[in-house]
């Protein structure tokens, strides 16, 4: 009896030892904030050297300018060869049309003069003139605006191949409060205004509003 006593404490100090063992080999650190992922990387969290993702609603880049570009609020002289009920000034409305006798409304926002004499070619073509000679030259384009620490604030008419400089130069130059450093534009049809170094080689569009800081002492 005394011997059966015995195996069955070695056996039950043995089963102890097991779990005790088990017990160590399973724990993990408290350091852990969740599930890892294939790879080692924490799902939600960016990997190391990634880009970050631009941020929603941010401004988007520039896109291209051409200063002949037509556009609603610019002036234009259409001249149709040895039609002189054609021939005339036309303003661009804001609808992005002019409109023309015999042929009514016409496309003109967005086109070079060249692309518009043509649609108008093809316009009269259509049952109207049998080989019509049409030439398009843009006279004016929308003003812009400068507004802040400029000496004259207001509206100025565009010229092609103004930049910064000119432009502030319009107006009078900087007043003793302005920031020199930088400007605010805001271009036409945006809601929003991006900021540019004044070094920088910014082109100045028609109806941009432009507007100087004041600067922080």
């Amino acid at each position: 009896m005394r011997d059966c006593k015995r195996a069955l404490i070695v056996a039950l100090l043995a089963l102890a030892a097991c779990l005790q063992g088990c017990a160590n080999g399973g724990s993990f650190s408290s350091s852990s904030s969740g599930p890892v992922a294939p790879g080692g990387q924490v799902p939600g969290s960016q990997a190391v050297g990634a880009t970050p993702a631009a941020m929603p609603g941010a401004p988007a880049a520039d896109l291209p300018f051409s200063g002949m570009t037509v556009n609603t609020g610019d002036k234009l002289r259409i001249t149709v060869f040895k039609e002189q009920e054609l021939s005339r000034e036309y303003e661009v409305d804001s609808t992005g049309n002019i409109t023309i006798p015999l042929i009514g409304a016409v496309r003109a926002a967005g086109l070079m003069p060249a692309q518009l004499q043509e649609s108008i070619a093809a316009k009269l073509r259509d049952g109207y003139i049998r080989d019509p000679k049409v030439s398009v030259e843009l006279l004016t384009q929308r003003p812009f605006y400068i507004i802040g620490e400029v000496t004259k604030s207001g509206e100025y008419p565009y010229r092609s191949g103004m930049t910064i400089m000119s432009a502030v130069a319009v107006a009078g130059g900087y007043t003793y409060r302005a920031d020199t450093g930088k400007i605010f534009i805001r271009r036409s049809g945006q809601t929003f205004e991006r900021s540019y170094p004044t070094s920088a080689g910014v082109d100045i569009r028609p109806g941009d509003i432009i507007r100087i800081p004041e600067r922080y002492f």
